[in-house]
């Protein structure tokens, strides 16, 4: 029997600022899930990072429903209008339309969903991020799904051998392309070594085109033609038999990498994994936080979550990430800490460069 994995979330106001999630608008999403369980829903997890709200949930819909994404609209919605009564900030920024037109694709939300067999063990972690952008998880898919310095499986693990597709998203064509790794891997890296623009949306394993990871693609400002925040988005990703270990999955974030986001979304640096009660982020509305949960599945019942990287043995990357975080923030205004001019198109200082447009001369 299939079940279907789906992964929605939202920015629908902070808690103070950017830097976390009222509890309140937790309550709510929690009951009116609750409501939907052993019907719509088989079952369903509320979490939060920094200041968006993630609803997990598995059913027997498939993805894009109707239904699916109609609850979760309507669960925003009705958070939004809590999080305006308590004046809080950015109350409904992610959603984007007045009205429901079928799915939450392009409508603000962030969507990760997959649909597969469960097999006689499913681990599968839930990584939610905070102030940063889609491409942010390039890196860690690469090095989980191709990098055999990272993935011991890719060399020793026969089921693993045979590499994985990668399903990779233009962002600003609306175009996707599949690559097989490790026959195209150089193709890859290509394309996402530019995380702003190429975005890897699924991957599957190449002996039977199982599928292993989707993430949300979505990038706000493109679809409201302005700046409205970051699209911080979330990843689920299946593990062992013939997949990365769990150890695999999460190895990757040993290494605190740079990505974009940060302060006003305008800013690079260092993705700082960290334990549920710390995605929190305050330091300059950062550094960039990533969570993961995880959950076994059993006949699509959420077992969990585990807060994986509560573990000890990222004490290192947060303390690199704290260091790296100190040498980028000396830089100001200046670049590398602040986007490059293309990626600043896409913030708010146009606005602040329009008045001096009229005063440029030729040289």
């Amino acid at each position: 029997m299939k079940f279907t994995l789906s992964v929605i979330k939202a920015d629908i106001g902070g808690y103070p600022g950017h830097s976390g999630m009222h509890p309140a608008l937790m309550e709510i999403a929690k009951r009116e899930l609750n409501k939907r369980k052993g019907g719509l829903l088989i079952d369903y997890c509320v979490l939060h990072c920094g200041d968006d709200l993630e609803l997990i949930m598995t059913h027997k819909k498939g993805v894009d429903n109707k239904e699916i994404h109609k609850l979760s609209w309507d669960i925003f919605l009705k958070c939004t209008k809590e999080a305006k009564k308590l004046k809080l900030y950015g109350a409904g920024q992610d959603l984007l339309k007045d009205t429901f037109s079928g799915n939450v694709k392009g409508m603000g939300p962030g969507v990760a969903e997959m649909e597969f067999e469960e097999r006689k063990s499913e681990p599968v972690m839930i990584f939610m991020a905070d102030k940063t952008e889609p491409g942010a998880w390039n890196f860690a898919l690469y090095k989980m799904f191709a990098d055999p310095f990272s993935t011991a499986g890719l060399v020793i693990d026969p089921n693993m051998h045979g590499g994985f597709t990668f399903e990779v998203h233009d962002l600003f064509e609306s175009k996707k392309v599949l690559l097989k790794c490790p026959d195209e891997i150089y193709d890859l890296l290509a394309l996402i070594g530019q995380p702003s623009r190429y975005v890897i949306k699924h991957i599957f394993r190449n002996s039977d085109k199982e599928i292993a990871v989707s993430t949300s693609t979505q990038r706000l400002s493109l679809l409201a033609g302005r700046y409205v925040g970051k699209d911080d988005p979330v990843m689920a990703v299946r593990a062992q038999s013939g997949l990365p270990a769990v150890g695999e999955v999460l190895e990757p974030f040993s290494f605190p990498y740079i990505v974009a986001g940060w302060m006003r979304g305008s800013h690079h640096g260092p993705f700082m994994p960290v334990g549920f009660e710390q995605a929190t982020p305050s330091r300059f509305d950062g550094p960039p936080r990533v969570i993961c949960a995880g959950f076994q599945l059993a006949n699509g019942m959420l077992e969990g979550p585990t807060d994986m990287f509560k573990d000890v043995s990222f004490d290192l990357a947060r303390e690199k990430a704290n260091e790296i975080a100190d040498y980028l923030r000396r830089h100001g205004p200046f670049e590398p800490h602040r986007l490059s001019a293309d990626e600043m198109e896409y913030t708010t200082l146009p606005d602040v460069l329009k008045k001096l447009k009229k005063r440029f001369r030729k040289i």
